[in-house]
């Protein structure tokens, strides 16, 4: 019997899901941060916890594993990699294929190893894979390289519009009652000075204000959604442009919460519009599987093994990690 292991390296925490090659999940485990970026020494505690957790589970040891993928945050560039690989190959791992996160969320969210994954959440980023299994990666870094947009970004938006309509150069928004609330404040003044006299950052809690003020019409928040959408568009195109799948049929993956919570077609509308210029045969997925059952099926395949129909509505409906069932290995 061979073993596989996918493992999901996010900046906030890392999950580890083990199973044999029929896809039988036999063992899971959790843990912290698994972004290199963020913490290199962290990062690699965390991805050994969480693969020694399933392990245990599954009464397995790293060298019965056939292949491992992991899809981490931050693999983003060759630099990257060269810190990853050291990183991984000391933890004891000699089979594995390392990718970007947003990859293992592109496995995830269809049923077929090639497309385009947007994901939308504390920041952006675009990644594709062609049925000829070449890659590519558009944006992930910030506005300086390129970028519109994320929690990280539309929170600024928020409140630079509640500033700029409190001093007289946009019409007045329903933002500004919410972000008040949300800080603490009575008055726009007093919230412009005590951010400017002390520093303060906007939290990323304020994109989410959004979604209510576009519901009820606020023109503000639709024209930033609707820009985060037209931007998430141009990437998607130029992924499909730099594959040559324009005459592809396709999913194109929606991730992250800004996609995935509260969107009512805001965002998602321009995306479509941009997709269905770029390449008609594409179809707009949403993700709801858990990313990590992308790196398991990503880590099949790295082995030759295809996905059955079986195995894929198998593990499709593992939308939580936590829910996710185990079962006891066959000797």
């Amino acid at each position: 019997m061979a073993y596989y292991l996918g493992i999901d390296g996010g900046g906030s925490k890392t999950y580890a899901l083990l199973s044999d090659e029929h896809g039988h999940i036999l063992g899971k485990g959790r843990s912290g941060n698994g972004n290199h970026q963020t913490g290199a020494q962290q990062a690699a505690a965390s991805i050994r916890e969480a693969a020694l957790a399933a392990l245990a589970e599954a009464g397995l040891r790293l060298e019965d594993i056939r292949h491992t993928y992991l899809g981490l945050a931050g693999a983003d560039r060759k630099t990257d990699y060269e810190i990853l690989h050291p990183m991984i190959r000391g933890i004891g791992f000699t089979a594995y294929t390392i990718s970007g996160d947003p990859m293992i969320g592109l496995r995830a969210g269809t049923d077929r190893p090639y497309g385009v994954a947007l994901i939308c959440g504390t920041g952006t980023n675009a990644a594709g894979r062609n049925p000829q299994g070449q890659h590519f990666q558009c944006g992930g870094f910030d506005y300086m390289y390129g970028d519109f947009g994320g929690g990280g970004a539309l929170n600024i938006e928020v409140f630079r519009t509640v500033i700029r309509a409190w001093d007289g150069r946009e019409a007045a928004t329903l933002l500004t009652k919410p972000l008040l609330k949300l800080l603490g404040y009575e008055r726009v003044n007093d919230m412009y000075n005590d951010f400017l006299d002390h520093g303060k950052q906007v939290p990323l809690d304020a994109a989410r204000l959004l979604f209510p003020a576009a519901a009820e019409g606020d023109a503000a928040a639709l024209a930033i959604l609707h820009r985060q959408g037209v931007e998430l568009g141009k990437a998607a195109a130029a992924v499909i442009h730099r594959l040559g799948m324009e005459n592809d049929g396709f999913d194109v993956v929606l991730a992250g919460s800004l996609l995935t919570r509260g969107d009512r077609g805001w965002i998602r509308d321009p995306i479509e519009q941009a997709v269905r210029e770029a390449a008609p045969g594409a179809s707009i997925v949403t993700l709801t599987t858990e990313p990590v059952v992308g790196a398991l099926w990503s880590a099949l395949e790295s082995d030759g093994i295809t996905i059955s129909h079986e195995m894929y509505e198998q593990m499709r409906p593992f939308q939580e990690f936590e829910h996710i069932p185990t079962t006891t290995r066959q000797e």
